[in-house]
């Protein structure tokens, strides 16, 4: 670690976790780049999860336990946005894991490239299958125009919507008061995107894979959405969505594109590239 390395906090909100948080937690200790701030937040868990979290935070100091009474996966996003101290801000679920150098991918391209945004494909995994997700085609630095242009074709691919395969700024998180809504029982993670998208001018592409996103039977997008809450979000996400449009010119031009967002389905599948050599988990 040199002096010109960043600090880079990142926020894993827990909750009954205790089946996959040791695998996560320990490909983030595992991770080439060292200069890191975990925040562990447990999101009042009822099963083991809590203790090993502390056996993470006796074991290396850049591990912290935030202990809080469950309110949800938005607000406990909230409260390590808060409590970070780091340049950097990037976002981890409990039952996922990252590649080796996943953040040293994301730290070079922020300090190498002008731009607030990093954005790289990722891993799905299937049981034990795991498939490539991606869908800009050309690792390369994009305005925002462009990158909203690309976004428009496929508004509710996992790749623009979910917070995990992105690098965050944290001063434009903190000053523009960006949060995680509340009000909102999923595409959360999508408001935030298209926040945060509304203070920044270019977005850096990898097309290396650095995540494993667990896809999990009985979500809650699967098991509790129905059609009124379902027509309810995509309502609130269409004005945030239309205004960011509006504010580079794009919206008339594209009106018909942009509308289709209210039809599309989320979806975050992709090519199928091996077979996992390890046991699947649950949430």
């Amino acid at each position: 670690m040199t002096m010109s390395d960043p600090l880079v906090s990142i926020i894993i909100p827990v909750y009954n976790g205790e089946q996959t948080i040791e695998r996560c937690l320990t490909s983030i200790r595992n991770q080439t780049y060292k200069n890191i701030e975990v925040l562990m937040i447990n999101d009042g868990s009822k099963d083991h999860s809590l203790q090993v979290l502390n056996k993470f935070e006796r074991n290396d100091e850049r591990f912290h336990v935030i202990n809080k009474v469950n309110t949800g996966v938005s607000d406990t996003r909230n409260t390590g946005i808060l409590l970070s101290k780091g340049v950097y801000l990037q976002f981890v679920d409990s039952d996922d894991w990252l590649v080796k150098d996943a953040i040293a991918t994301f730290v070079n391209a922020a300090k190498s490239d002008d731009c607030e945004l990093i954005i790289t494909d990722f891993y799905r995994v299937v049981g034990h299958k795991i498939y490539t997700k991606g869908h800009i085609p050309t690792e390369s630095i994009i305005n925002r125009k462009t990158f909203a242009e690309y976004m428009m074709k496929a508004p509710a691919n996992f790749y623009y919507g979910v917070m995990w395969n992105k690098f965050y700024r944290r001063d434009i998180v903190i000053n523009n008061n960006i949060k995680c809504s509340r009000d909102l029982n999923w595409c959360e993670d999508f408001l935030f995107n298209l926040e945060y998208l509304q203070y920044i001018k270019n977005v850096s592409v990898i097309r290396k894979p650095v995540y494993y996103y667990v896809k999990t039977k009985g979500s809650i997008v699967s098991t509790q959405i129905n059609l009124k809450q379902s027509v309810r979000t995509k309502r609130i996400l269409f004005d945030y969505y239309k205004d960011l449009y509006k504010s580079m010119d794009l919206y008339d031009e594209n009106k018909f594109k942009i509308q289709l967002f209210y039809f599309a389905v989320a979806r975050d599948g992709g090519k199928k590239i091996k077979t996992a050599g390890f046991k699947q988990s649950h949430k």
